[in-house]
């Protein structure tokens, strides 16, 4: 039986549903809105995440309010086909096309948490698996100009953490070899698949691509730019590439030109509860690892993504630390890697 089937069927009821939008100050120009997704039914209610990172996308789904026709009785299976037909944008396109799975996601994620609250039972339960400590890295750029200030600050309060870096051509020799010594950096996020929407520097020099590369021999590349100069820089290094953003489907995995060993496996990409579970039993058939990777969740959604590593890659460099390392103010008393299982007894949620 796929790890899909054991799901699908799930009976879920739905009577009506409330939308919550949250919101965090990254930097003085950078506002992170993202909305709680609520069906309710039976006494029950469920929770998911939309992560669309263009904040009007989160305001028009809120001005328009919780007009969706979702009410009524199905299973799980029908209906994500109900979602197939249903726009959720309510006709108004969005920014980018990775925010269509980002929101059926949301929906499909709290339609399981809802299902299976209504059936007293748990998600790790009902897929026969055993949720065991999350291993987490630690996220974060360096600043501008870019310095390991950060990096040492968070050590300091937190000796045993490790880290997903994001380097970029402005990390001189000197930064590079610094932080190298650290012995720290599990991840290097090249971000060269992301096109040019990224609102800060990314890495293009392939002299800064080798000298990542050789500085940090045992850590994972991901999402690297695959232009000539940039693959011939990589060359001997291939096997540890790994893939975030291209990442939606079993497809996306066997399209890549590289094929990986390793991918991270972001449950929000890829949308529909079914394209996520088959994708990780691709990578269980294939013997290809996985670790996962947050959208700066301010709800639910983070424990979720954190609930689906303990069950799948528990002890992988998985970018999914606690909300409060996205705090610019570094709030006190942040947690150490691993999590504890934090499983709840029923639904699909973590740490409550």
């Amino acid at each position: 039986m796929s790890t899909y089937d054991r799901i699908a069927g799930l009976p879920v009821r739905i009577d009506d549903y409330a939308l919550e939008v949250r919101a965090l100050e990254l930097g003085p120009q950078m506002r992170r809105l993202t909305t709680v997704i609520r069906l309710r039914g039976d006494g029950e209610e469920g929770v998911g995440e939309d992560v669309c990172y263009d904040p009007v996308e989160h305001e028009t789904q809120a001005a328009a309010g919780p007009v969706l026709p979702l009410a009524g009785s199905c299973t799980l299976d029908e209906l994500s086909g109900l979602l197939d037909g249903i726009d959720l944008f309510h006709a108004d396109p969005p920014s980018l096309d990775a925010s269509r799975d980002y929101r059926r996601w949301a929906y499909e994620s709290a339609a399981l948490d809802l299902a299976l609250r209504q059936a007293g039972r748990n998600l790790a339960e009902v897929l026969g698996l055993t949720p065991r400590p999350v291993r987490f890295v630690v996220s974060t750029r360096l600043g501008d100009p870019p310095t390991a200030e950060r990096v040492r600050r968070l050590l300091a309060r937190r000796p045993g953490l490790r880290f997903k870096l994001d380097p970029d051509d402005d990390w001189s020799p000197e930064l590079v070899e610094e932080l190298a010594s650290l012995g720290v950096v599990d991840v290097v996020d090249m971000k060269g698949q992301y096109g040019d929407e990224l609102p800060f520097a990314v890495a293009t020099d392939p002299a800064t691509y080798r000298r990542v590369a050789e500085a940090f021999p045992d850590a994972l590349i991901e999402d690297p730019r695959l232009t000539p100069p940039l693959r011939e820089a990589l060359r001997g290094h291939e096997d540890r590439v790994t893939w975030d953003a291209p990442i939606h489907s079993v497809e996306d995995i066997l399209a890549r030109d590289w094929p990986p060993r390793t991918v991270n496996m972001k449950p929000s990409r890829f949308g529909p509860l079914r394209r996520l579970f088959d994708a990780y039993d691709h990578l269980r058939i294939n013997g290809i690892a996985a670790y996962s990777g947050g959208q700066t969740e301010l709800g639910p959604g983070r424990g979720q993504v954190q609930y689906l590593a303990s069950l799948f890659h528990p002890d992988a460099p998985n970018d999914i630390a606690p909300g409060g390392y996205n705090d610019p103010s570094e709030p006190e008393g942040l947690p150490g890697s691993p999590l504890p299982v934090a499983a709840a007894p029923v639904g699909f949620r973590w740490g409550e």
